[in-house]
């Protein structure tokens, strides 16, 4: 994106759209490199090469390098930091969980994200949209339906802890990240955030060792960071033209892709209890959408 382009509302939309299946292929390619055994922190260290790499290489062609100088360094390399925990979360859940659990479970963070931006953005939070987000987290508890005994086969207490960890990070990161695009370009963002997950997972592969690569394991390796960085790139793009809230709605489509890819590549079903549970997270999410895209335009047409 050049410096002067501006996104409109539904732009942003897409571009937050575009980001969350980047992301699905991200986490698709994690969880295949994971069933090789690989350790996470290992994984992770390619993870934030690759994305580095990419956005870096691909500021250079355009001749815009300039975009990714941070200017507040310390704020963004904290901001990083959370990226960095996420990454690793993301990669120890996806061990644990099938991909359509692990995003019935991750879907809670719009739900948090929207109270994060009523309390501390003071993006307002009406009771239709608090009773919508009320919906949606019970459509988590029946998508994973603890009390039932044949639950235990889809998960663990391991993936939903570090998705907990997901939630928190990737949503406390999406709120503030609405405040430092303020000043950050979105392409310097994204590149930070690959170069402190890389230098965290170097030190680590450099204090416990690492696996070898193959062939195999490279093409994933390098399809994560790729993903990864379009995924993330899109979604600085996104929160910097329209509200953290609204972006955080459309994560409900991973849901489908999830579940889409989680079908075409392992060949596994969601179970009746996830079903419903989905069905309720995306009638609530596509509500709460359509509420906050409703609310901006007034606001605009009466501007």
């Amino acid at each position: 994106m050049n410096k002067r382009t501006t996104v409109s509302e539904l732009g942003a939309i897409g571009y937050a759209l575009a980001g969350f299946t980047f992301w699905v292929l991200a986490d698709s390619s994690i969880k295949l490199v994971g069933q090789s055994g690989m350790p996470a922190y290992e994984m992770v260290a390619f993870l934030g090469l690759g994305m580095a790499i990419f956005l870096g290489g691909w500021m250079a062609l355009r001749g815009e390098s300039g975009r990714l100088r941070p200017h507040r360094l310390k704020l963004q390399l904290l901001r990083a930091c959370l990226d960095m925990a996420n990454n690793v979360c993301v990669v120890i859940a996806l061990r644990h969980l099938t991909l359509t659990l692990f995003y019935i479970l991750i879907f809670t963070a719009p739900m948090l994200i929207s109270l994060l931006s009523a309390t501390v953005l003071g993006e307002g939070l009406p009771w239709r949209k608090a009773t919508a987000i009320a919906a949606g987290f019970s459509g988590v508890v029946l998508a994973v339906h603890p009390w039932s005994a044949t639950s235990t086969g889809d998960w663990d207490w391991t993936g939903v802890a570090a998705c907990a960890v997901c939630v928190l990070c990737f949503s406390t990161n999406m709120v503030w990240s609405r405040v430092l695009t303020r000043t950050e370009q979105p392409e310097s963002l994204a590149f930070f955030s690959g170069l402190v997950t890389c230098a965290v997972g170097l030190v680590w592969m450099g204090v416990w060792g690492w696996q070898p690569l193959t062939t195999k394991l490279a093409v994933g390796l390098a399809a994560m960071g790729f993903f990864c960085a379009l995924g993330t790139l899109c979604f600085y793009v996104a929160v910097k033209h329209t509200s953290a809230a609204t972006v955080s709605q459309y994560h409900y489509t991973q849901l489908i892709t999830g579940t889409l890819v989680t079908w075409l590549v392992w060949r596994i079903l969601p179970g009746g209890y996830v079903l419903a549970g989905g069905f309720v997270i995306l009638a609530s999410g596509l509500y709460i959408a359509m509420r906050t895209h409703g609310a901006a335009t007034a606001l605009t047409e009466g501007a």
